[in-house]
């Protein structure tokens, strides 16, 4: 069961349509394979909780953070810390986005339209 007072956010991107390039994604998001800095960064914005999902060269992200984080402010955070855009430039050349595009622009945010319950 989720923590009720946490926030959550989904998101959605697509890889090059390339099966190498997608079986090197997974590659790099393996478990232990993404980078310490990159990892160690999302926690200390707020963010407790990641997932991504792939179907095709489309992915979903599950993002779960703390009821404090907002946003705008933390990402623009996460994105000036050490290594960050170094990860964005090096996954890159697996998604559809070019090189110059920040992470948001990358990962467009998703519209909930159902929850179970409301």
């Amino acid at each position: 069961m989720a923590d009720k007072t946490a926030k959550r956010f989904c998101k959605y991107l697509e890889l090059r349509d390339n099966q190498e390039l997608i079986d090197n994604y997974k590659e790099v998001h393996a478990k232990g394979a993404a980078w310490p800095e990159i990892t160690q960064g999302m926690r200390d914005v707020g963010i407790t909780d990641m997932e991504i999902y792939l179907l095709g060269n489309r992915l979903f992200m599950f993002m779960e953070t703390t009821p404090e984080f907002d946003h705008d402010r933390d990402m623009e955070r996460l994105a000036a810390m050490p290594r960050q855009q170094e990860w964005e430039t090096f996954v890159s050349r697996f998604q559809r986005s070019g090189a110059e595009a920040s992470a948001d622009e990358k990962w467009q945010m998703m519209e909930r339209i159902y929850k179970l319950g409301e």
